[in-house]
This record gives C-alpha cells, structure tokens and sequence, in this order.
C-alpha cells in the first residue's frame, strides 16, 4: 500500500486537457514548440528531465516508439506514440530544423526540445510555461477566500485553485492509463517506477472517483 498521508495527486480532466492542447496558437515556434512539448507528457506519461532530455534519436517514427534513457544503471523503457502525438512531433521537428536553418545554427546536442537557437530548455522556465498555459487556459484561477481570525477580524487569502505542473501532466496520463487498463504493472513499466508500491497512489485515486459516482447515483432517486 502507498505511504499513510501520502497526497493523492492532481489530474486533469479530460475536458481540461483539451482546453489545454486547444490554447495554443501553432504559427508561432514557441507555441508549437510548448504544445509538444505538454502533449508528449500527456500522452507519454514523461517526467520534465526525461522530457527535456529526450533526443530525436531516441524516436522511431516508422515504429511509433520512443525509448527513455534511463542511466545509472537502470533499465530504458520503451513508450508508444499515437499518430496525433507523432504528427506533433513531426511538425515540430520540421519547424525546429528550419529555424536553424535560417540562423545558420545546428541542433548539435540532438535534443527535441530546445530554444530557438538550440540551446537546452530549462526545467524551471518550462515549469513556469505550463503554470502560465493553464492559466490562460481558465484550468487554474486565483480564488479569493474570505476568513476572521481568533480576534475576529476578517482577513482574505488567495490562492490557485488546480496548480497545474508537468508532474501534474504526469499523474493525468498514468490515471488515464490505469483507468484503461486496470493493470498496475503496465502503469509501472511506462512510468518507469523501480517499485509497485509507488504505482499503487493510481487505485486510490480511480478508487476516489468511483465512490463519488456511487454517492451521485444514490442520489437520483
């Protein structure tokens, strides 16, 4: 079993995803570059280093897979990638190349994700990019909460509603997985979790939900 008063992680819901995706404006290279990017985790299940680590060398676009790098002695773990992940990819890689291209510069480090002069991404501005997306995106919002304290006066506090972070894209995946499946050991293999114990969060969660589906169905009548 998880860890007693281990926190049971956020998810997005699927209509939350698609306002996500649906946020950004792909003429612009950034914006292409950041939708891959935050599809990739959605769809792959990555955490932000695998992501911003990850080299286009690592993706067979015949065989729609792609391979983690593990390192230290840990195994890699081969992912499988939809069409619409891999024409993502695609379409990034294109702009990607072009843009270079045009600075008389080149990808040397090979990596998917980089800046537009091909340098490697950073993994705290990329945490503030998704924060910002989903923001604008209405996933999250600053919420006023009114209160008084022991002596009566009233304060106020703000704060985010669904802070929403690439580890939070994370945990939307493996539920979504978990949900299709019901198989922890899949869950564990794509996440790439040493232990099953960490995988096991996910049945708490799918358990959650379907007691509050029981409760609103008790409801009817």
């Amino acid at each position: 079993m998880p860890k007693r008063g281990r926190r049971i992680p956020e998810v997005l819901s699927e209509e939350e995803q698609k306002k996500l995706l649906g946020i950004f404006n792909e003429r612009y290279p950034t914006a292409l570059r950041n939708k891959t990017m935050i599809r990739l985790m959605l769809k792959a299940g990555l955490r932000l280093a695998e992501t911003l680590n990850l080299k286009w060398s690592n993706i067979n676009f015949p065989a729609a897979k792609l391979s983690v790098v593990e390192g230290k002695g840990r195994k890699d773990r081969n992912l499988w990638l939809g069409e619409k992940t891999l024409n993502q990819l695609g379409k990034w890689r294109e702009r990607q190349q072009k843009i270079l291209t045009e600075k008389n510069l080149r990808n040397e480090s090979n990596l998917v994700f980089t800046t537009l002069t091909g340098n490697q991404l950073n993994e705290a501005n990329v945490r503030k990019m998704v924060y910002r997306y989903a923001k604008k995106a209405s996933i999250q919002e600053e919420v006023e909460k009114k209160y008084r304290d022991e002596e009566g006066n009233e304060l106020e506090e703000t704060y985010l509603q669904k802070k929403v972070s690439p580890h939070v894209l994370r945990h939307t995946f493996a539920t979504e997985l978990y949900r299709m499946t019901n198989d922890l050991r899949k869950v564990q293999k794509t996440l790439g979790h040493s232990s099953i114990q960490t995988t096991m969060i996910y049945t708490h969660l799918v358990d959650e939900e379907l007691e509050n589906d029981m409760k609103k169905l008790d409801e009817k009548y």
